[in-house]
């Protein structure tokens, strides 16, 4: 976005900073949180939701189509190869969730919602960003509409944000994960897998009792989920 003048090399600084702040400290800072949504809100803001549909495609293509782990990617695919439902559930904007979901072949996505009227961005959110206790919620809704057995589902994570959502499920795994999931999953032998280079974890089988399949790369999580028998 800041290649195409959404904003001034500035924020693209205090971006950097804020993320560097992130990887270096393990947690993120309300006030980081804060100023991260009204920034991205604000560049944002009168422009077209079909315009940043478009830009968000060319950026899969240039930056992200890469930088998924094929171990993820596998995973994934895995659990759709079993007939089974797959989502992409991530504090991200909905409509980069939705072309990322997309070009893997996922069932859908769920993401933080940016208010539009008549396909314009007002700068304001739909609800709260899709974080934390937040994401759990959304899973919870998204099982009952779509009458699931979350106690058959598997959900995954590379972040101890997203321990609320893992603890739904039957199936949690700790995918990548960073030292606060890492030690929680290691408390209540939740299953860990590592795809880094040089680290060991426990291989990741697809539970077969599972109805539903998440999974985590970057900031990203998902989760699949697939209709309880009868």
């Amino acid at each position: 976005l800041y290649k195409r003048k959404f904003f001034q090399r500035r924020e693209l600084a205090r971006f950097a900073w804020q993320q560097a702040w992130f990887r270096l400290a393990g947690v993120e800072d309300p006030e980081h949180m804060q100023d991260a949504r009204e920034s991205a809100l604000s560049i944002v803001k009168g422009h077209r939701v079909s315009e940043l549909m478009s830009i968000g495609e060319e950026i899969y293509d240039e930056y992200m189509a890469d930088r998924i782990w094929p171990g993820t990617r596998g995973l994934a695919q895995a659990h759709l190869d079993a007939g089974q439902k797959v989502w992409l559930v991530t504090a991200a904007p909905v409509e980069t969730a939705t072309i990322i979901a997309r070009r893997l072949g996922l069932t859908g996505a769920l993401g933080t919602v940016a208010e539009s009227v008549d396909g314009v961005y007002t700068g304001r959110l739909v609800g709260e960003p899709l974080h934390g206790p937040a994401k759990a919620e959304a899973v919870r809704a998204l099982a009952a509409a779509e009458g699931l057995d979350l106690g058959r589902c598997a959900a995954y994570s590379d972040s101890h944000n997203d321990i609320p959502m893992l603890s739904l499920v039957g199936h949690p795994y700790a995918i990548n994960p960073d030292a606060k999931l890492r030690r929680h999953a290691k408390e209540r032998e939740w299953r860990l897998r590592d795809y880094r280079t040089g680290r060991k974890a426990a291989k990741v089988g697809i539970p077969a009792a599972a109805g539903l399949g998440a999974l985590a790369g970057g900031t990203a999580a998902a989760v699949a989920l697939h209709r309880r028998r009868h």
